[in-house]
C-alpha cells in the first residue's frame, strides 16, 4: 500500500539491472507497484534508464489520482499537465518515442507494464461501443479496455517496424493474474479468479514472438512460473542465470519448443491467520495440492452472470479450511472439478511434505499494518512521493 514503509528487497538484482550489465538500454512505462517509500526503491534506481508511469497498484486513467492524490511520474518528476488524457494513449506515445530515439547500435529492453484492464473500469466511448451486444456496461467497458490495449500493442509494434527494429526484437506478452469477476473479468471455464490459488487466478495467457525463436506457431506445453522470466530473458540476451533466485531459464526450451526444465512450482505460501488470497498450493508434475483456505473466489464464474461475493470472510471462516487438502490432476482436469484428495492420500502426503520442505525457511511477510504518517502526500505538494523511509 502507498503508506507502507517497505519495498521489494534491494538485495535482489532486478531484470533491467542484469540487462544493463549486458549493455542494454532499459526503459519502463506503466505500473511499478514494487515500493516507493525511498528513492532507492524506484525504477530509475533499480535498473531503468527512464520511467514514465505510476508507483502504486492502480490510478484513475484520466486524472491519474491514486488513493486521493496524484501518482504520475516522468522519471523522478511529478506529471501535472496531463489531467484528462487517457493514460494508455500517453504510455503508448512514450513507448513510440523511446523506439524512435533509440540508437539501434545498442540493444534495447522496453518494459511496458500496462495497467489496463485493471479497475477502475474507464475507457473512451469508441472502444466501449465496439461491444453493443454485451449485456452489462461493466463488461462493455472491460472489453473496450482490452481493445484499447490491443490497439496500443499494435501501434508499438508498427513503430518497431518503422524504426527497422522489428526483425531483431523478441516480444513477450504476459499477464500477471486472472481476472476479477467483481470487475467484470472472466476466467471461465477455469475455476476461481484473482485472489485465489485456483487456476482461474494463476494460469494466464502469454506468448513470445520474434527474434531467436526456432519453432513457432505452436503451444508451449511446459510448466512455467513468472519468476522464470528474468533468467529466461537474460539467457535470450546472452547472459548467465542467477543461481540465487527461484527462477530457471526456459529460453532454450521456448526457442526450440522442447520440454522445459521446470517440474514443480509453489503457487503461494501465506502464513497469516487470514490468508485472503489463499494459504498454500504446490504443483508437482501433473498434480496440484491446495492446503487450507483457497482464496476469495472459489467457484466457476460465467461472464455477465449475477453472483454474491463474500469479499470479507471472517478469520473463523478461513480457519475452518486449515486442515483441508484439495488435490487435482491439472493435465486431465484443468478446470479443477474433481478433487482427488480422498482417493489418492499417498499423493497428498507426498506433495504436502514437499510443500512443507520448500516453505519451512520462508521469511515472514514484511507487511506493516499501521500506515506511516510520514507517507502523507500533503508533505509533498499533494503527490505520492518517495523520500520518507
Amino acid at each position: 500500500m502507498p503508506w507502507q514503509p517497505v519495498c521489494s528487497p534491494q538485495k535482489m538484482k532486478f531484470l533491467p539491472q542484469r540487462l544493463q550489465d549486458l549493455g542494454y538500454a532499459t526503459h519502463m512505462v506503466g505500473k511499478w507497484h514494487l515500493g516507493m517509500c525511498n528513492w532507492d526503491c524506484t525504477p530509475t534506481y533499480r535498473g531503468f534508464d527512464s520511467f514514465f508511469g505510476f508507483y502504486h497498484a492502480k490510478a484513475d486513467y484520466y486524472s491519474h489520482i491514486s488513493y486521493k492524490y496524484l501518482d504520475y511520474r516522468d522519471n523522478e518528476k511529478p506529471v501535472k499537465n496531463l489531467n484528462g488524457t487517457y493514460s494508455t494513449f500517453t504510455f503508448t506515445s512514450r513507448a513510440q518515442d523511446i523506439i524512435k530515439k533509440h540508437n539501434s547500435s545498442q540493444p534495447l529492453f522496453l518494459y511496458m507494464a500496462f495497467p489496463i484492464p485493471h479497475e477502475p473500469l474507464q475507457v473512451p466511448q469508441q472502444y466501449e461501443d465496439l461491444y453493443p451486444n454485451t449485456m452489462s456496461k461493466g463488461r462493455r467497458q472491460y472489453s473496450g479496455m482490452v481493445s484499447a490495449l490491443d490497439e496500443a500493442i499494435g501501434n508499438i509494434t508498427d513503430q518497431l517496424r518503422e524504426s527497422g527494429m522489428y526483425d531483431d526484437t523478441l516480444i513477450v506478452f504476459t499477464s500477471d493474474n486472472g481476472g476479477s469477476p467483481m470487475d467484470h473479468g472472466n476466467n471461465y471455464p477455469l475455476r476461481g479468479a484473482k485472489f485465489t490459488v485456483y487456476e482461474g487466478g494463476t494460469r494466464v495467457v502469454s506468448f513470445v514472438h520474434g527474434a531467436g525463436l526456432q519453432k513457432t506457431g505452436e503451444a508451449y506445453e511446459s510448466m512455467m512460473h513468472a519468476v522464470d522470466w528474468s533468467d529466461t530473458l537474460v539467457a535470450a540476451a546472452g547472459g548467465e542465470p542467477d543461481m540465487r533466485d527461484d527462477g530457471v531459464s526456459q529460453w532454450t526450451a521456448i526457442a526450440q519448443n522442447s520440454p522445459g526444465p521446470r517440474t514443480e512450482l509453489v503457487y503461494n505460501f501465506d502464513p497469516d491467520s487470514a490468508p485472503e488470497q489463499g494459504h498454500a498450493a504446490i504443483r508437482v508434475g501433473d498434480y496440484k495440492l491446495i492446503h487450507g483456505y483457497p482464496g476469495l473466489f472459489p467457484d466457476w464464474y460465467k461472464v455477465d452472470q449475477q453472483y454474491e461475493f463474500n469479499t470479507e470472510p471472517s478469520v473463523l471462516e478461513m480457519l475452518e479450511h486449515t486442515e483441508r487438502y484439495q488435490l487435482f490432476n491439472i493435465k486431465d482436469d484443468p478446470t479443477e472439478q474433481n478433487d482427488l484428495a480422498q482417493s489418492k492420500p499417498d499423493i497428498v502426503k507426498k506433495l504436502s511434505q514437499r510443500l512443507q520442505m520448500l516453505t519451512k525457511n520462508a521469511l515472514p511477510p514484511n507487511y506493516p499494518l499501521v500506515p506511516d504518517p510520514k507517507s502523507d502526500p500533503t508533505h509533498f505538494d499533494n503527490v505520492w512521493s518517495p523520500g520518507w523511509c
